[in-house]
Protein backbone atom coordinates (compact mmCIF):
# COMPACT_ATOMS: atom_id res chain seq x y z
CA UNK A 1 0.00 0.00 0.00
CA UNK A 2 1.51 3.39 -0.42
CA UNK A 3 2.07 5.92 2.07
CA UNK A 4 -0.92 7.95 3.17
CA UNK A 5 -0.21 11.52 2.65
CA UNK A 6 -1.90 13.25 5.66
CA UNK A 7 -3.71 16.62 4.67
CA UNK A 8 -1.43 18.86 6.47
CA UNK A 9 1.84 17.26 4.90
CA UNK A 10 4.03 19.23 2.63
CA UNK A 11 6.24 18.88 -0.19
CA UNK A 12 9.13 21.57 -0.24
CA UNK A 13 9.89 21.60 -4.10
CA UNK A 14 13.85 22.80 -4.03
CA UNK A 15 15.26 24.98 -7.01
CA UNK A 16 14.25 23.40 -9.57
CA UNK A 17 15.67 26.25 -11.87
CA UNK A 18 16.67 26.34 -15.40
CA UNK A 19 20.67 27.69 -14.01
CA UNK A 20 20.51 24.13 -12.63
CA UNK A 21 18.85 22.12 -15.63
CA UNK A 22 20.87 20.79 -18.51
CA UNK A 23 21.87 23.86 -20.20
CA UNK A 24 22.21 25.78 -17.48
CA UNK A 25 25.55 27.36 -15.62
CA UNK A 26 25.44 24.80 -13.04
CA UNK A 27 23.49 22.13 -14.65
CA UNK A 28 23.00 19.08 -11.93
CA UNK A 29 23.16 15.73 -14.02
CA UNK A 30 19.62 14.57 -14.93
CA UNK A 31 18.12 17.79 -13.31
CA UNK A 32 15.30 17.45 -15.85
CA UNK A 33 15.20 14.17 -15.56
CA UNK A 34 12.80 14.32 -12.10
CA UNK A 35 10.49 17.50 -13.17
CA UNK A 36 7.28 15.07 -14.27
CA UNK A 37 7.82 13.10 -11.30
CA UNK A 38 8.02 16.17 -9.18
CA UNK A 39 4.71 17.06 -10.81
CA UNK A 40 3.25 13.56 -10.33
CA UNK A 41 3.94 13.57 -6.37
CA UNK A 42 3.01 17.26 -5.97
CA UNK A 43 -0.63 16.48 -6.84
CA UNK A 44 -0.95 13.98 -3.65
CA UNK A 45 -0.43 17.45 -1.90
CA UNK A 46 -2.38 20.34 -0.77
CA UNK A 47 0.40 22.54 0.77
CA UNK A 48 3.48 22.89 -1.62
CA UNK A 49 6.43 25.48 -0.73
CA UNK A 50 8.86 26.11 -3.52
CA UNK A 51 12.25 27.39 -3.04
CA UNK A 52 14.39 29.80 -5.58
CA UNK A 53 17.84 30.59 -5.31
CA UNK A 54 18.13 33.84 -5.78
CA UNK A 55 21.67 35.73 -5.91
CA UNK A 56 23.00 39.07 -6.29
CA UNK A 57 25.36 39.60 -9.86
CA UNK A 58 28.20 39.47 -7.49
CA UNK A 59 26.83 37.14 -4.93
CA UNK A 60 30.29 36.33 -2.57
CA UNK A 61 29.96 32.33 -3.53
CA UNK A 62 30.54 32.87 -6.68
CA UNK A 63 34.45 32.19 -8.20
CA UNK A 64 34.27 35.02 -10.47
CA UNK A 65 34.32 37.19 -7.42
CA UNK A 66 37.85 36.03 -6.13
CA UNK A 67 40.70 36.54 -8.34
CA UNK A 68 42.10 33.26 -9.08
CA UNK A 69 40.10 30.84 -7.71
CA UNK A 70 38.11 28.74 -10.09
CA UNK A 71 34.42 26.80 -9.81
CA UNK A 72 34.45 24.15 -7.09
CA UNK A 73 37.25 25.47 -4.93
CA UNK A 74 36.51 25.80 -1.56
CA UNK A 75 37.76 29.05 0.26
CA UNK A 76 36.81 30.23 4.22
CA UNK A 77 34.72 33.39 4.75
CA UNK A 78 33.82 34.87 7.67
CA UNK A 79 30.85 32.19 8.51
CA UNK A 80 33.13 29.09 7.77
CA UNK A 81 34.18 27.17 4.17
CA UNK A 82 32.38 27.65 1.42
CA UNK A 83 32.30 25.94 -2.33
CA UNK A 84 32.83 28.59 -4.42
CA UNK A 85 30.19 28.46 -7.40
CA UNK A 86 30.06 29.60 -11.34
CA UNK A 87 27.71 32.09 -11.33
CA UNK A 88 24.17 30.97 -11.05
CA UNK A 89 20.47 32.27 -10.57
CA UNK A 90 21.32 36.07 -10.95
CA UNK A 91 18.05 37.51 -10.18
CA UNK A 92 15.91 38.84 -13.36
CA UNK A 93 17.93 36.11 -15.50
CA UNK A 94 16.75 33.24 -17.56
CA UNK A 95 18.64 30.56 -15.53
CA UNK A 96 17.32 31.97 -12.18
CA UNK A 97 13.28 31.23 -13.48
CA UNK A 98 11.23 28.09 -12.37
CA UNK A 99 11.61 25.63 -14.76
CA UNK A 100 8.68 26.37 -16.84
CA UNK A 101 7.58 22.49 -17.16
CA UNK A 102 6.57 22.48 -13.85
CA UNK A 103 2.93 22.02 -12.81
CA UNK A 104 2.03 22.92 -9.22
CA UNK A 105 -0.21 25.50 -9.37
CA UNK A 106 -1.60 24.85 -5.40
CA UNK A 107 2.08 26.14 -4.60
CA UNK A 108 0.96 28.34 -1.77
CA UNK A 109 4.74 29.67 -1.23
CA UNK A 110 7.98 30.64 -3.32
CA UNK A 111 10.87 31.05 -0.62
CA UNK A 112 13.60 32.70 -2.24
CA UNK A 113 17.00 32.30 -0.73
CA UNK A 114 21.06 33.56 -1.42
CA UNK A 115 19.84 37.43 -1.90
CA UNK A 116 22.23 38.69 0.58
CA UNK A 117 25.22 39.27 -1.11
CA UNK A 118 27.93 38.30 1.65
CA UNK A 119 26.05 34.59 3.01
CA UNK A 120 25.37 31.74 0.74
CA UNK A 121 22.41 29.98 1.21
CA UNK A 122 22.01 26.48 0.55
CA UNK A 123 19.37 25.67 3.02
CA UNK A 124 15.15 26.59 2.72
CA UNK A 125 15.86 27.34 6.32
CA UNK A 126 18.38 30.09 7.06
CA UNK A 127 21.15 30.72 5.68
CA UNK A 128 24.82 29.48 5.65
CA UNK A 129 26.07 31.57 8.30
CA UNK A 130 23.60 29.25 10.80
CA UNK A 131 22.08 32.41 12.33
CA UNK A 132 19.98 34.59 9.39
CA UNK A 133 16.89 32.58 8.95
CA UNK A 134 14.16 32.84 6.31
CA UNK A 135 11.27 33.09 8.13
CA UNK A 136 10.09 29.17 6.46
CA UNK A 137 9.59 27.62 9.95
CA UNK A 138 8.01 30.24 11.03
CA UNK A 139 5.29 29.84 8.23
CA UNK A 140 5.06 26.21 8.44
CA UNK A 141 4.47 25.92 12.25
CA UNK A 142 2.08 29.07 12.10
CA UNK A 143 -0.18 27.48 9.60
CA UNK A 144 0.37 23.85 11.98
CA UNK A 145 1.47 21.87 8.64
CA UNK A 146 2.74 18.38 9.45
CA UNK A 147 5.74 16.05 7.71
CA UNK A 148 7.91 17.49 5.60
CA UNK A 149 8.89 15.33 1.71
CA UNK A 150 11.81 16.99 0.17
CA UNK A 151 11.99 16.67 -3.63
CA UNK A 152 14.40 18.82 -6.10
CA UNK A 153 18.35 20.27 -6.88
CA UNK A 154 20.46 19.19 -6.14
CA UNK A 155 20.62 16.30 -3.14
CA UNK A 156 23.96 16.46 -1.66
CA UNK A 157 23.23 20.45 -1.52
CA UNK A 158 19.62 22.35 -0.94
CA UNK A 159 17.76 19.09 -0.80
CA UNK A 160 20.14 17.73 1.96
CA UNK A 161 20.80 21.27 3.83
CA UNK A 162 16.57 22.23 3.88
CA UNK A 163 16.15 18.50 5.22
CA UNK A 164 18.63 18.57 8.15
CA UNK A 165 17.49 22.07 9.36
CA UNK A 166 13.55 20.80 9.14
CA UNK A 167 15.02 18.27 11.22
CA UNK A 168 16.63 20.29 13.67
CA UNK A 169 13.58 22.85 13.71
CA UNK A 170 11.75 19.60 15.08
CA UNK A 171 9.73 18.64 11.51
CA UNK A 172 9.90 14.76 10.44
CA UNK A 173 11.54 15.04 7.19
CA UNK A 174 11.59 12.36 4.45
CA UNK A 175 13.69 12.86 1.15
CA UNK A 176 12.03 11.38 -1.95
CA UNK A 177 15.46 10.30 -3.59
CA UNK A 178 14.41 9.58 -7.16
CA UNK A 179 12.90 12.77 -6.86
CA UNK A 180 16.21 14.40 -6.39
CA UNK A 181 19.46 14.72 -8.44
CA UNK A 182 23.02 15.36 -6.71
CA UNK A 183 26.18 17.71 -7.56
CA UNK A 184 28.52 15.25 -5.55
CA UNK A 185 31.32 17.07 -5.90
CA UNK A 186 34.60 15.32 -3.72
CA UNK A 187 31.85 12.66 -2.13
CA UNK A 188 29.24 15.70 -0.62
CA UNK A 189 26.64 12.67 -2.08
CA UNK A 190 27.53 10.17 0.49
CA UNK A 191 28.64 12.86 3.25
CA UNK A 192 24.81 14.25 2.81
CA UNK A 193 23.02 10.86 2.90
CA UNK A 194 25.24 9.86 6.05
CA UNK A 195 24.40 13.40 7.75
CA UNK A 196 20.88 12.78 6.69
CA UNK A 197 20.59 9.52 8.19
CA UNK A 198 22.20 10.06 11.73
CA UNK A 199 19.75 13.27 11.70
CA UNK A 200 16.87 10.44 11.42
CA UNK A 201 15.73 11.75 8.22
CA UNK A 202 13.51 9.05 6.44
CA UNK A 203 14.92 8.31 2.56
CA UNK A 204 12.11 6.39 0.21
CA UNK A 205 11.10 5.90 -3.49
CA UNK A 206 8.08 8.51 -5.01
CA UNK A 207 6.90 4.45 -5.64
CA UNK A 208 6.00 3.97 -2.32
CA UNK A 209 4.17 7.37 -2.15
CA UNK A 210 2.25 7.04 -5.71
CA UNK A 211 1.94 3.09 -5.81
Amino acid sequence: MPIEIAPDDVLVVVDMQYDFLPGGSLAVAGGDEIVLLVNALAKKFTHVVLTQDWHPADHVSFASQHRGKAPFETIDLDYGSQVLWPDHCVWHTHGAELSGDLDIPQAQLILRKGYNRDIDSYSGFQEADRQTLTGLAGYLNERDLGRLYIVGLATDFCVAWTALDGAAGGFDVTVIEDATRPIDNNGSLQQAWTDMAEAGITRLMSREILG
